[in-house]
């Protein structure tokens, strides 16, 4: 799990603690997450608090912005959705990790889509969720490995969707031989580098941002900006596209 497979990092002398904000109706998971938080000397529990509206009251009364918002999306009186969208909206930096029961596609695409950077299922929690938010901090994007399908699967749905409507409403016309004779993508065709390349290898075999800087002896600083370069050249937004997009090009294997 990932409190055996690595060491908490310390929180720079120099940086305060990250902030660490807790929406969770369950009394003694809410509890759980406040002792994990604590127990790091990098974060600071800020509050934690069991509903949309006790939440949203926070966000509106608080004048320090909480750089993390651990949230559960099945609230009593809604969904942690809303929170989530009033956190990104008032605190623009602050990163929501979302640790919910509710794993179908439209809970986990709407909590992305609100600004969620991170997305754990309760059947399946890390161990340490210290640990797991610093790493986050530290530029990772936690998705577990149930709800990455999850999530693949509604893309791969969606673009066959946008895919099938598109052939339907274009207008025939005919084909040159040059056109016929290659796929369409090669008339601009993507040209990673050898080290974009190593790292999209390694988004794809599911390590994170930390993971991939210490692989290649990098800063997550610069494994980020050859994360955005490639999302360029490939016309994408998330490592989930990059990896199905770069795939569907030819640029990696299918994963066996």
């Amino acid at each position: 799990m990932l409190g055996a497979m690595h060491r908490t990092p310390r929180c720079p002398a120099a940086e305060r603690p990250f902030g660490v904000l807790v929406v969770e109706d369950d009394a003694p998971t809410r509890a759980f997450f406040e002792r994990s938080v604590r127990s790091s000397p990098a974060l600071r529990f800020l509050a934690g608090v069991g509903s949309v509206r006790e939440a949203l009251d926070w966000l509106d009364a608080s004048a320090e912005a909480p750089d993390v918002l651990l949230a559960d999306l099945g609230l009593p009186d809604g969904s942690g959705v809303a929170v989530i969208r009033a956190a990104v909206a008032r605190f623009p930096r602050c990163e929501p990790l979302v640790i919910s029961v509710f794993g179908d596609e439209d809970s986990v695409l709407a909590s992305i889509e609100a600004g969620a950077v991170g997305y754990l299922h309760k059947d399946a929690p890390p161990e340490d969720i210290a640990q797991t938010i610093l790493e986050m901090k530290a530029g990772a994007s936690h998705i577990s490995p149930m709800i990455a399908r999850r999530v693949l699967a509604k893309y791969r749905s969606l673009q066959s969707d946008a895919t099938a409507i598109a052939h339907a409403e274009a207008p025939a016309a005919p084909a040159s031989p040059a056109a016929a004779a290659s796929p369409a993508w090669s008339d601009a065709p993507v040209l990673l580098s050898v080290r974009e390349h190593e790292v999209l290898t390694l988004i794809a075999r599911g390590f994170s941002y930390a993971e991939i800087a210490r692989l290649k002896t990098l800063s997550v600083h610069t494994v980020q900006t050859h994360i955005k370069n490639l999302y360029g050249k490939l016309a994408v937004h998330s490592k989930n596209e990059a990896v199905y997009e770069a795939t569907r090009l030819g640029l990696l294997r299918h994963p066996h």
